[in-house]
């Protein structure tokens, strides 16, 4: 990692102790994985666009992971349930047989755990491990344009992995590994496990025990309720299919088939509130399947393409939906944000603290021209364009500001959290360990400073002193890196509580989230000043084209 000396001589004496270091450019490159009627819809080759007319958007059919390793616990279980007056349709293989069962009664999916006749070895190399997708692709086509072939991963925290089926051999994998270590990649590794037994789903029903590899369960009434949780008091009613497959990580997922616009039906409320007012909502409608058709690819590493949890968008099925929520959803359907005839990255966040942030601000790669910043607020209450955020006098004067702003309201528009040191260092500790970093040996730290800030006030640099040297953290990197900030717009404050010595540190900032794009809450209080949703949408992604999706759109 780069280091930094240079900011430790311009702290004060009292504070050389320091203060601290989970969407582009229209790359064209999605892993389309549809359903054999948008196959025979679209182009075979990589879709590149989609008709607005109502058959081809009903169609159009989702993979979204909604439990994504199912057996990571042995004790895990799941139910899946029929609703009143339907059955479940159980398909699967069984040698070279297809079978299919039909039950009214609840399956209980279970792992066991199922002896290898010799153990088996599962080896990746690592390149890289990320805190946000963004981050990991952005990484994966420098090592491509490197000429190594790579694929994303996620069995925890992101990952750039050496593409298996093309360094398959321990050898090739070895040979991989030393050159990259060679031209100076500390932060790869060869990822080994000996496995003597691996899980197997199973279930019972009507007294025999079936241990398939996948299963592809369905219902007359296209409805169908999972329980989970340790006494499956967790209930959530899906549409589609689910199909239960294994993934690159020893384990499985529960993928739920279903068309887009019911798929919206199970984001939408869960992302913006049931409560938001109805141009916030339609605003939010857009975005969500704009950033779900930008974002297919995630997982073509599991056969999948979206994850229900805040790495993609919350999708719960239909428990939450509501009348009010599917109307907004029906008054935009088809449509869809662009630049320059392509689907935007059509990233939002809770709360943007006052400024919404460029792409670059967060993530390395190419900056998106509607993605920049913005002052959260309907009246210009702080002159950008001469007082940036750059500067740290300009920030944290910025900071102090708490009325005026969309966001004035919300609770997490400013805060204030302290920390004690030996609580930074755990955490610290942890991350550089799941990086691989070889300062994740240090003891103690000595002083932590901010050494650059993007034009919105986001932390590009972190530097940190600590025993063994100073490393840096870059952009979102410190949100991983400690606990106490939920953004990276804010500022240290060293604190000795009336010691001599280093107590811990005050972070002091807004927003909730990396603050890219729409605010969430910003957008709810625009909506009850009477914007439209296209004014919203302007607002936030400045330059961008509320369109229908059609085949000159492309993805």
């Amino acid at each position: 990692m780069r280091q930094n000396h240079e900011f430790i001589e311009q702290l004060p004496a009292a504070q050389r102790q320091i203060p601290e270091e989970k969407n582009h450019k229209g790359v064209k490159r999605p892993f389309w994985r549809f359903s054999y009627s948008v196959l025979m819809t679209f182009c075979i080759l990589g879709l590149t666009g989609a008709s607005a007319t109502e058959d081809k958007i009903k169609d159009l059919e989702l993979k979204i992971g909604i439990v994504q390793r199912f057996g990571a616990e042995p004790t895990a279980k799941l139910q899946i349930e029929p609703t009143t007056g339907d059955r479940l349709k159980l398909k699967f293989a069984e040698g070279n047989k297809e079978q299919v069962i039909l039950t009214e009664k609840p399956v209980k999916l279970e792992t066991v755990m199922q002896a290898l006749p010799k153990p088996a070895i599962e080896e990746v190399v690592v390149l890289g491990t990320y805190r946000t997708y963004e981050t990991a692709e952005n990484s994966a086509e420098n090592w491509r344009k490197q000429g190594i072939e790579v694929e994303i991963a996620q069995p925890d925290r992101w990952q750039v992995w050496a593409k298996r089926d093309v360094y398959r051999t321990p050898l090739l994998r070895r040979l991989l590994f030393g050159s990259v270590k060679a031209a100076g990649n500390d932060l790869a590794y060869i990822d080994t496990r000996v496995q003597p037994k691996v899980p197997r789903v199973s279930w019972v029903v009507d007294g025999k025990r079936y241990t398939p590899n996948t299963v592809e369960i369905s219902t007359a009434k296209n409805l169908i309720r999972l329980k989970k949780g340790e006494k499956l008091n967790t209930s959530r009613l899906y549409s589609g299919r689910i199909n239960i497959q294994p993934n690159a990580y020893g384990t499985y997922t529960l993928v739920n088939n279903v068309s887009l616009e019911t798929y919206l039906r199970g984001v939408v409320p869960y992302e913006i509130g049931t409560n938001a007012p109805t141009a916030s909502v339609e605003a939010q409608a857009i975005l969500a399947r704009t950033y779900a058709l930008k974002n297919l690819r995630r997982f073509a590493i599991d056969n999948y393409q979206l994850c229900a949890d805040t790495h993609c968008q919350v999708y719960y099925g239909l428990g939450g939906t509501n009348a009010r929520i599917d109307k907004a959803i029906a008054a935009t359907r088809g449509m869809v944000l662009t630049y320059n005839n392509q689907l935007i990255d059509a990233l939002y966040s809770s709360t943007t603290g006052g400024i919404t942030a460029s792409f670059s601000d967060v993530w390395n790669g190419e900056d998106r021209p509607y993605l920049r910043p913005v002052i959260d607020a309907p009246t210009n209450i702080w002159d950008f364009s001469k007082q940036n955020l750059k500067d740290e006098k300009n920030f944290q004067k910025f900071i102090s500001l708490q009325q005026g702003f969309n966001e004035s309201s919300w609770d997490i528009f400013r805060w204030y959290k302290e920390t004690p040191l030996d609580k930074i260092i755990k955490d610290l500790q942890k991350f550089l360990r799941a990086k691989n970093s070889p300062y994740a040996k240090f003891k103690t730290i000595e002083a932590m400073a901010i050494t650059e800030r993007s034009p919105s006030g986001r932390i590009l640099e972190l530097a940190v002193r600590t025993d063994i040297g100073i490393f840096t953290l870059h952009k979102d990197e410190v949100r991983s890196a400690f606990a106490a900030p939920v953004s990276t717009l804010f500022y240290l404050v060293p604190l000795n509580k009336g010691k001599e010595d280093l107590w811990g540190f005050a972070f002091i900032g807004g927003g909730l989230g990396h603050g890219v794009g729409l605010s969430q809450t910003g957008a709810q209080n625009l909506a009850k000043l009477g914007w439209s949703n296209s004014k919203i949408l302007q607002f936030y992604y400045p330059g961008t084209k509320l369109q229908r999706l059609s085949e000159e759109i492309e993805f």
